[in-house]
């Protein structure tokens, strides 16, 4: 049996109702990370009676929540998903959407859905938009990052799921706080470290506006002697002045070029350190992972992924390597260190700039001002949603 924290029992209550409502609109629950999203999800589909379809962005996470599930001795639960290798439907039914779109026709009972990170969804087109508008189904998101980089006039603005045009999500239905968790010792709080030395005046955007411009922003690595920064620096946290070593550094990189080097300079010093790449192989992969979070492997350097679905609360440590537009890629980069973790020295150390562009993720708040239907994203006083980058 499972216990719920006030606010997940609100979240979970808010979807249950808009579920066996009669409302035709779809909602957003807004949870940070490490707010157990999981726990919200298995509450949720152990309330309903009739098919709940689930759908997760990737084989961790789907792995991650069905487990949950079952850890709840909700039996009725199954996963359809190849990259997972198997296609059970169940009454709660774990899928990733191309699966599901491949077999359509086999889901046509399922009329309320769940979206785990749904701020992947694209309102414009894609196979979540072309499922949800299949049948008149209802539908609930799950989030920490409400918002999406959409381009404008030359740049690119950060619009709020529910203020995109098209839009899936109609409202948001439940909102918690950042700051409230970490006021209630549920989240970590975090130290940050600002060693940025590249100047981001002198990189480009690229053509969508949306983010920096890879040639550029190697010829300003290359100016000002990035990647011997970034090696100094992580060896600096692997040997603080405290003397009380790190349990684990993540490194998150723009490009692979810099993950290898960096990589091959520690192995150069005697530190056991590897790469981890959307195209590392699975049983390499979890080698690696496994062999970081057993405290045997000092470093992980990855590129383009362990943004989400990485879950390892006792990691304390996180070098930032990967400038970056996008609020919700800090938000999710950070989230990797935020979970909490008994006598836990959490450190954010930013070699990139975001931490000057967005600030501790903490001062983050979702607000709708008094009278309006109108969400928005405030960082430090400072309006982040619906202004042009």
């Amino acid at each position: 049996m499972y216990i719920l924290r006030s606010y997940q029992r609100q979240a979970s209550d808010a979807a249950v109702k808009l579920f066996t409502g009669k409302s035709d609109r779809n909602g957003i629950i807004i949870l940070p990370t490490g707010a157990g999203k999981s726990l919200v999800i298995a509450d949720i589909a152990s309330r309903l009676d009739s098919p709940l379809l689930v759908f997760c962005p990737s084989k961790e996470i789907l792995e991650q929540n069905y487990s949950k599930l079952m850890g709840y001795g909700i039996m009725d639960c199954g996963c359809y998903s190849a990259s997972v290798g198997c296609k059970d439907i169940n009454r709660i039914t774990f899928a990733t959407i191309g699966s599901v779109m491949n077999n359509i026709r086999d889901f046509d009972c399922f009329k309320n859905i769940i979206i785990d990170e749904c701020h992947y969804c694209n309102s414009k087109a894609g196979q979540y938009k072309k499922f949800i508008e299949e049948k008149n189904r209802q539908v609930v998101g799950l989030t920490a990052t409400p918002y999406r980089l959409t381009r404008a006039n030359g740049g690119s603005v950060l619009k709020f799921l529910t203020r995109t045009r098209p839009r899936i999500f109609d409202k948001v239905i439940y909102c918690c706080q950042i700051n409230e968790l970490l006021a209630k010792g549920y989240l970590s709080d975090l130290h940050y470290y600002d060693v940025t030395s590249i100047d981001l005046r002198r990189v480009k955007s690229n053509s969508t506006g949306a983010e920096y411009d890879e040639k550029s922003l190697t010829e300003e690595y290359e100016r000002s002697g990035f990647y011997d920064k970034l090696l100094d620096t992580t060896c600096k946290v692997l040997h603080p002045k405290s003397g009380i070593p790190r349990n684990g550094v993540l490194v998150f990189t723009a490009f692979t070029k810099e993950a290898f080097k960096l990589v091959d300079g520690l192995k150069k010093k005697g530190i056991s350190a590897e790469v981890v790449t959307g195209g590392t192989p699975k049983k390499e992969r979890e080698r690696i992972l496994h062999e970081f979070k057993s405290k045997t492997l000092k470093v992980v350097a990855n590129v383009g992924v362990l943004t989400t679905g990485f879950d390892y609360p006792e990691l304390d440590t996180v070098i930032m390597a990967r400038p970056t537009k996008s609020l919700g890629l800090w938000y999710q980069m950070v989230g990797r260190v935020i979970r909490p973790f008994k006598g836990k020295d959490g450190w954010v150390v930013d070699l990139s700039g975001n931490y000057k562009r967005f600030g501790n993720v903490s001062q983050l708040y979702v607000w709708r001002p008094p009278g309006t239907t109108r969400w928005e994203i405030y960082s430090r006083g400072k309006q982040l949603t619906n202004v042009r980058l």
